[in-house]
């Protein structure tokens, strides 16, 4: 018998491709081989007796590849080259013809690469007849290898059951070599370890760990494979969920300061002073906040809810409630822009109740990078002191100069702009674990995940904000269409004839040059490896040459103005001012425009390079048209071909103006993010075989059942086992920032 931890290669023997399983795969131990699921099954049924073939029919057959060749051709939907890979395939009937088409020559010759002469496989496909040849067009296959190096007695019909298994593979090998070496692993491994405690198991009904393990490899059929795939998705969620869980409990050990409002004064007077009345959401989170806010353990809430919707409001009257009680609140921005625009409001709204010092008021202070040391000076020195009662700032917030008195409540705003790290670099200058609030339109995956697996709670606004109208957006796609370019600007320009005004965003400032903080969202292949961009792909528009090439062409006579990060703040500010009075037509921009801007008259955007936005930022960007109760017009102009996932991602942003459905779409798209982590991005998910829309249900029952486990044993010491899980999961690198999300 075989240990779980012994070495892969101990049911390698002498493969020569025992390098491709443990450098390729990564493979290190036979445990990891047994957990290398298949990611799907071919649904053989019988396999097809080919002597007797009718037109449409499904076949399945067993063959040996004769020959393979790339045949060129013009894509007539295009004009550019395409090609397509013609197989010949040898069975115990008549030969086959196969043919797959592919988007490149380059992808045809490595198709065709693939296909070699003598390899056997199993192929599955409609049967159609063309000029007295039986074809096959894409089918589903799997390689064998040489006729001469697949065993006999393996490679019978009968070894072929209804579901075949197709694994996760890397150069060198083929599906069939990964499924080998597993049936043989499976028969020399010992009972296996049950991480999960009977109890659980028959209460939620999932199947132990020996009938997963068979099923999950083969299976006869499709039920089975989804009973292992619980037992597996089940498992990791109870894992996860009890390391929550216990860190939960120690953030509350250690506890943090309430904050009842004291006496309520600002707040009081706060609300007295406005000049309308709060909707019945804003109400509603309010008292949610306030609640959180008077525990003795640190609220970490998501506060959700489109732009315009009042989530600034809610967050001042939670800071005002925290001044109330003695503390301090700090407000953190992304970009100078929102910052300014946060103070100007704050002390807009706040009115004779932002003058702090000896008048008594709150004290409202703004600190970003590019104040002076002299400028920074004062605002510092307040804040040290506990004068300033709220402070707004970008990452200047995070530098270890700035401190604070009494630090009780922080507020990120528009946080997917933010890492991990950056957020609790904030919290930490606390004496005692802070309060967080953080609000976004548009959660990104890592925080719709931590909001699933209940790290987050949450609260959304969902009145239409006041005064929105409704926002068209469609894709431009330039592939297919390059003279829509010409369009686009005329609606630039009959919007402006209108007395209007219109942004263009671009993804860079001139050349290679991003837009500070920017990051390019890439294109993934199926296995969620990053796609380089095609050689012959237009280089992306950048602001200084953008603006160059409208003056001088389709926009020529308007008003233009350029804005990006590396302008001088003076700069910024002066042509935002323009902009906002009218004395600009055409903003041509970077992503510093995303939030924090709100212009009513404005109500064009055209986004260049559309497809090098996340959804996030898409959705935000498009926030800054409709704000004045004009209609609004978004257009996505993009290279993305219509297959890709960028344009499927375009396509989303165009369909729904929904925050939480198009953050969905991101999730399916970019996966969870590292949910025991820092990574912002998905394409770093800690979690192996559970996907955070797919297995909600099971998520939440695993939180249940983890929240039982400790309420009658916190020790975990009657189940060793789920207890040996949880304690490798925390003792990972994967887990320091958990409890900063």
């Amino acid at each position: 018998m075989i240990d779980l931890d012994s070495p892969v290669t101990a049911v390698l023997g002498g493969s020569k491709k025992a390098k491709r399983f443990t450098d390729g795969l990564g493979l290190r131990t036979v445990e990891d081989l047994l957990r290398h699921f298949p990611r799907r099954y071919l649904e053989t049924g019988t396999l097809t007796k080919v002597d007797d073939l009718q037109p449409g029919q499904m076949l399945a057959v067993i063959g040996e590849i004769i020959e393979s060749k790339v045949k060129t051709h013009q894509d007539r939907r295009t004009g550019k080259p395409a090609a397509r890979v013609e197989t010949w395939v040898r069975t115990d009937g008549p030969r086959l013809q196969i043919t797959f088409f592919a988007r490149s020559p380059r992808a045809a010759e490595w198709r065709a690469g693939t296909m070699g002469r003598g390899t056997t496989g199993l192929f599955l496909g409609q049967a159609k007849q063309f000029n007295n040849q039986w074809q096959l067009t894409h089918p589903q296959f799997v390689l064998f290898g040489t006729a001469d190096s697949v065993d006999d007695d393996i490679a019978t019909v009968e070894a072929i059951g209804e579901l075949y298994p197709i694994y996760p593979l890397t150069k060198g090998l083929q599906s069939w070599d990964v499924a080998r070496v597993v049936t043989f692993a499976r028969g020399e491994i010992g009972e296996l370890p049950e991480v999960l405690p009977d109890a659980v198991r028959t209460q939620y009904d999932v199947v132990d760990a020996a009938t997963a393990l068979e099923w999950v490899h083969a299976p006869e059929d499709r039920t089975q494979v989804a009973r292992a795939h619980r037992h597996y998705r089940f498992e990791e969620a109870l894992v996860t969920q009890l390391v929550l869980a216990k860190r939960r409990a120690a953030v509350r050990a250690v506890g943090a300061q309430a904050r009842t409002g004291g006496d309520g004064a600002f707040l009081t007077a706060f609300d007295a002073g406005l000049p309308f009345e709060l909707t019945d959401g804003q109400r509603e989170v309010g008292e949610q906040v306030a609640a959180d806010l008077a525990r003795s353990w640190p609220m970490n809430r998501l506060l959700q809810g489109e732009v315009g919707s009042g989530k600034t409001l809610v967050a001042l009257r939670a800071m005002l409630r925290v001044v109330d009680s003695g503390g301090q609140a700090a407000l953190l921005a992304p970009t100078e822009v929102l910052a300014q625009q946060h103070v100007r409001s704050i002390r807009a709204m706040l009115g004779d109740l932002a003058d702090g010092g000896l008048a008594g008021g709150v004290g409202v202070e703004l600190l970003t990078g590019s104040m002076t040391k002299a400028q920074r000076t004062g605002p510092m020195s307040r804040l040290a002191s506990g004068e300033a009662g709220i402070v707004v700032g970008t990452h200047a917030l995070l530098e270890d100069k700035v401190q604070f008195a009494d630090l009780g409540l922080v507020v990120v705003d528009e946080q997917h702009r933010f890492g991990v790290e950056q957020r609790a670099a904030l919290t930490d200058k606390a004496g005692t674990p802070p309060h967080v609030l953080v609000m976004t339109a548009t959660p990104i995956p890592r925080t719709v995940a931590m909001t699933v697996f209940g790290d987050l709670e949450v609260s959304t606004l969902r009145e239409l904000p006041a005064g929105r109208a409704e926002i068209q957006s469609n894709v431009v796609n330039l592939v297919d269409h390059p003279g829509w370019i010409t369009r686009v600007w005329e609606r630039v320009r009959e919007e402006v004839e209108k007395g209007h005004q219109a942004y263009v965003v671009c993804p860079r400032i001139t050349g290679d040059e991003l837009e500070q903080g920017q990051v390019e969202a890439p294109e993934l292949d199926d296995d969620g490896k990053e796609v380089a961009p095609s050689a012959d792909a237009p280089p992306l528009a950048a602001v200084e040459d953008v603006v160059t090439a409208l003056a001088d062409g389709p926009l020529a006579g308007l008003r233009l103005a350029v804005l990006h990060g590396r302008l001088a703040p003076d700069v910024k500010d002066a042509t935002m001012r323009a902009f906002g009075q009218g004395e600009v037509d055409v903003l041509v921009s970077t992503t510093v425009i995303e939030v924090g801007v709100d212009v009513p008259n404005a109500t064009a955007m055209v986004i260049l390079d559309a497809d090098r936005f996340g959804v996030s930022q898409l959705h935000q960007l498009r926030g800054r048209v409709g704000r004045g109760g004009l209609p609004g017009l978004c257009l996505l102009v993009s290279h993305a071909h219509w297959l890709s996932d960028a344009r499927t991602r375009l396509d989303a942003v165009a369909a729904t103006t929904d925050g939480f459905r198009l953050s969905q779409v991101d999730l399916e798209q970019r996966r969870e993010g590292d949910v025991l982590g820092g990574s912002q991005s998905g394409r770093r998910s800690t979690l192996q075989n559970l996907r955070v829309l797919r297995d909600e249900q099971t998520i939440v029952q695993a939180r249940e059942a983890a929240e039982a486990l400790l309420e009658a044993d916190a020790g975990l010491t009657t189940t060793p086992l789920l207890a040996a899980a949880v304690a490798d999961l925390e003792a990972s690198a994967n887990a320091d920032f958990i409890d900063r999300s």
